[in-house]
């Protein structure tokens, strides 16, 4: 009874984001994988009366949920088949068998084109999945081929396509890449559709170093948006790691839980003007974007970041309180200790006790509600590199807001 109470509270308080779910039996076996776009709505539908047999069947064994968080629904298909295929669920056995599901056929030519097929006819062929929704998997590779291009046509034509001007075909028809150079780009996008994202950001970081040591700064560029677009799917795969920060984090600010929940905030201004604050949610060590909010500062006017920072954390969580919502596990605030102070006392006006930490520019010193002396980290501490995430991202959202409500006043002059 008590093991399903847990389990309810923590599918109610699931992120309305995009990702993947993933069911686990009381020995942490996997049990079911799923994709959703609003993983709160999708995982809500399991606790509704009349559910199936085999759904129900499913329930009873179900001891704990697992969220990792996608940028989209599609990066989320990726991630769920390449985890269906690593743990190979007993509840996914229609997925993994059923041949009506849609695959990635990679064609045995010497320049192979990538499509898909709902048919494995071809035995010189190879084909990854299955995929859960064709829709889906055509964002997917839509995504995958901005950085990775490739060619869809059943046969060579004799002159340049539309894909080819808009640079997602690389033209073998014409002679602008060589098979080898075009073989390593399809192994690129093998590794994306095997989960392998990880991996390939390590060896594309080497050749980036590499091109920019001998000033091919555009090749480089190129390399470094395909490490970004990779960048969104090998967070949701490596939830071991997320997993890691977040347990170094709660052992160095000496917190009571794993913070699960993070909510950060930062403050952005030109001598006072248009000045605004931001929220940004992490969940599981990864962006929450669907749970971001933005303020402009409304209860004085001047430079005082400290007053504008309270003001902020004061309409943040009496709006929690008053709708009787889910509060975070930490906040972290972009600032020194003064910073910290502001929003701890606007916590107590309103009789919460929420985990505090904040985080200085310069030195990167930590200060923390839980600890009475500043903390200082070394460079590659994944506590740190977590802090870092939220820091950065709270600083980043702000100072768009800000630059926005610039942009419109001008307009307006």
């Amino acid at each position: 009874m008590e093991r399903q109470k847990e389990l309810k509270a923590k599918i109610l308080c699931a992120p309305d984001s995009p990702g993947v779910y993933l069911m686990r039996d009381s020995r942490r076996k996997v049990l079911y994988v799923g994709k959703a776009n609003s993983l709160r709505k999708r995982i809500s539908s399991y606790l509704i009366k009349g559910l199936d047999g085999k759904t129900m069947a499913l329930m009873n064994r179900v001891s704990d949920i697992e969220f990792r968080l996608s940028p989209n629904e599609a990066t989320a298909l990726l991630l769920e088949a390449s985890l269906i295929h690593k743990f190979k669920p007993r509840y996914n056995i229609s997925l993994r068998d059923d041949k009506s599901f849609p695959f990635v056929k990679i064609s045995g030519e010497d320049f192979p084109s990538v499509s898909i097929t709902r048919k494995k006819d071809d035995p010189h062929a190879r084909y990854l999945g299955p995929y859960t929704n064709a829709k889906v998997l055509k964002n997917a590779l839509k995504i995958i081929r901005r950085s990775f291009a490739y060619r869809s046509c059943r046969c060579l034509p004799g002159k340049s396509c539309v894909y080819a001007r808009i640079n997602l075909c690389p033209a073998p028809c014409l002679g602008k890449i060589k098979p080898k150079e075009y073989r390593r780009q399809i192994n690129n996008i093998i590794l994306i559709l095997e989960g392998k994202a990880d991996f390939l950001i390590n060896k594309l970081s080497t050749i980036m170093q590499n091109k920019s040591r001998a000033r091919d700064f555009e090749s480089a560029a190129r390399v470094r948006d395909q490490i970004s677009t990779l960048a969104e799917l090998a967070a949701g795969l490596s939830g071991v790691n997320r997993k890691g920060e977040l347990e170094d984090l709660r052992n160095k600010l000496g917190l009571n839980k794993l913070p699960e929940r993070i909510e950060g905030f930062d403050i952005s201004n030109i001598s006072g003007k248009q000045a605004v604050g931001s929220l940004v949610s992490f969940y599981l060590g990864n962006p929450d974007k669907s749970n971001y909010r933005r303020f402009r500062i409304r209860d004085f006017q001047g430079v005082d970041d400290y007053r504008m920072l309270a003001e902020v954390v004061r309409r943040r969580y009496s709006r929690l309180i008053k709708e009787k919502k889910h509060l975070p596990d930490l906040l972290l605030i972009d600032g020194g200790k003064g910073q910290l102070l502001a929003a701890a006392g606007q916590l107590r006006e309103l009789g919460l006790n929420l985990p505090l930490a904040s985080i200085a520019k310069k030195d990167e010193i930590v200060y923390s509600s839980q600890k009475a002396h500043p903390l200082s980290f070394s460079k590659d501490t994944p506590a740190l590199n977590l802090i870092r995430r939220v820091r950065d991202e709270a600083h980043r959202f702000a100072v768009r807001y800000h630059l926005l409500l610039r942009r419109k006043e001008m307009t307006r002059r």
